[in-house]
């Protein structure tokens, strides 16, 4: 670790980190409940593969309501979301376990300036299943981030309308990144 000017930065293999990314050597977890956290780490990483090892290999993702992707499709789904390099926040409301597998309902948000300057937030309360491997580690069987939200391309003239902005006209959902289901873009 390095002292440089007032931020503490640290190398690890050949990459520096700071107050807003971590080392990719986030690790799924044995504690279903911490599986969220986990995710959290993962993605504040902003490397979709980091965030990939926390799913089994068939795994299903749900980047935006109705349009599931699984398997090598999850990558660049990661890709997309992760481009706009704002962190997530995640607050657990229920975990239910039964056996090898964990019902995740948790409530989350991704807010702040994106890499393309708009400022976003994206949030949604996910209904997840995760299972426990036989190397006693939890990783997604399902990651449903928007839960029950509908499907923003068939909702109504009321419902697309974003948040208005307080300073500079609303940026368009196309400036704010991928569509990623419910979210206000200013």
């Amino acid at each position: 670790m390095v002292r440089v000017g007032f931020r503490w930065v640290t190398l690890v293999i050949g990459r520096f980190t700071d107050g807003m990314t971590h080392s990719t050597s986030v690790h799924p977890t044995t504690v279903a409940a911490e599986h969220p956290y986990v995710l959290e780490r993962a993605f504040n990483t902003f490397d979709p593969e980091c965030v990939d090892r926390l799913y089994e290999a068939d795994a299903l993702f749900v980047p935006r309501p109705c349009h599931p992707t699984a398997g090598p499709g999850r990558l660049p789904a990661h890709r997309d979301f992760l481009a706009l390099r704002v962190p997530i926040r995640v607050t657990p409301r229920h975990t239910y376990v039964s056996g090898d597998l964990a019902l995740l309902i948790v409530d989350w948000v991704v807010e702040g300036r994106a890499a393309h300057g708009a400022q976003v937030r994206i949030a949604g309360t996910a209904t997840d299943v995760a299972r426990r491997g036989s190397d006693g580690l939890w990783r997604y069987v399902i990651d449903n981030p928007f839960g029950t939200a509908d499907d923003p391309e068939q909702a109504g003239p009321a419902d697309a309308v974003p948040e208005q902005a307080d300073g500079p006209a609303a940026a368009s959902p196309e400036q704010a990144g991928p569509a990623a289901g419910p979210a206000s873009v200013r």
